[in-house]
């Protein structure tokens, strides 16, 4: 039996709709975005009272400019790193209620720039603020993790922090091996000798491995230079220590690369100290439907392991060799 008229009008519904809204918009294209808007930051208090603000921000996961994309059932785009410090500084620069930051780290280091930039970004935020700036290590604070927290004016590790890993790795790969077996002979027609110079599909030249050792020597200096700026430390001790090994709490605090063992309240205590406050309350800055109950709560980005898998894989890998601050075991 063929369906009754009500349910034959019923079905054809949405193809009236349909056409309708195709004559209203002259018949134009209609793209359907469905990617989640990113919206602005939001305060919330995740600790103590009173008027006077310290803010703490999470600096977690592999320090890395990650690309923002999106998928149907992929979580919703996140901020990439330095855009996101550098808008919750920009943020707090506005509030004067903001007293103090606390700058808290949980990360192995990452490439050399994006270390860099975030370096760059605490310490104009300190000097253009004029607020007490104190780094919080948790597990590992490692090569550009620890390189970032230079520009806190006092860095305390938790009782079962690692530090150090201070120093430059370039990691490239060599698949002529594996290309050989199965039968590809990559080509390259070049300009100069150097032009493809740590191409995956050969091996380096003694001329190659020069050029990058120089490069290397060269990022190693200024990470040597900046702890030598903020440790008030002799450079050839500098360079006596920062051979690449990582340091336990105990061990970084007598070689003088930190300068307190505590815990995260000991660090709040400290920053309400330094500001020359009784009270404050911590707060953190989030997007809407991001949830902070405390202290210790992290960004997404931090406590998404596939994500921070993609980040490392994205580091370590792309079209040629990659000059990371890395603690890499």
């Amino acid at each position: 039996m063929g369906a009754d008229p009500y349910t034959a009008a019923m079905r054809r519904l949405p193809a009236l709709a349909l056409a309708t809204l195709l004559v209203l918009s002259g018949c134009s294209l209609i793209t359907v975005d469905l990617q989640p808007r990113i919206k602005p930051l939001e305060e919330q208090t995740v600790e103590g009272k009173g008027r006077n603000k310290i803010l703490l921000l999470d600096l977690s996961g592999l320090l890395a400019e990650d690309v923002v994309s999106f998928s149907i059932g992929a979580p919703p785009p996140r901020v990439p790193l330095l855009a996101r410090v550098r808008e919750e500084l920009q943020k707090a620069g506005e509030d004067d209620r903001i007293r103090a930051l606390i700058v808290r780290i949980n990360s192995p280091g990452g490439t050399i720039t994006a270390s860099d930039v975030v370096y760059h970004e605490l310490l104009a935020f300190k000097e253009r603020k004029k607020v007490p700036v104190i780094a919080a290590i948790m597990d590992v604070g490692a090569s550009g993790g620890y390189y970032a927290a230079l520009a806190a004016d006092t860095i305390v590790v938790n009782p079962t922090t690692i530090t150090g890993s201070i120093g430059v790795v370039m990691v490239t790969i060599n698949a002529q091996g594996l290309l050989e077996k199965i039968g590809v002979t990559p080509v390259a027609i070049k300009s100069g000798p150097m032009k493809d110079a740590g191409s995956p599909f050969r091996p380096l030249t003694d001329q190659e491995r020069a050029v990058f050792q120089g490069m290397i020597d060269d990022f190693y200096g200024r990470f040597v230079a900046l702890i030598v700026q903020s440790r008030k430390m002799p450079e050839d001790r500098v360079r006596s220590l920062a051979d690449g090994r990582i340091y336990t709490a105990d061990q970084a605090l007598r070689l003088g690369l930190v300068d307190r063992i505590g815990y995260l309240e000991d660090v709040v205590a400290l920053a309400r100290e330094r500001a020359g406050l009784t009270e404050a309350k911590v707060v953190m800055y989030h997007r809407p439907k991001e949830y902070r109950t405390n202290i210790y709560s992290a960004t997404p980005a931090a406590t998404n392991a596939e994500s921070t898998f993609a980040q490392f894989a994205a580091a370590l890998g792309g079209a040629g060799p990659r000059f990371l601050y890395l603690w890499w075991p």
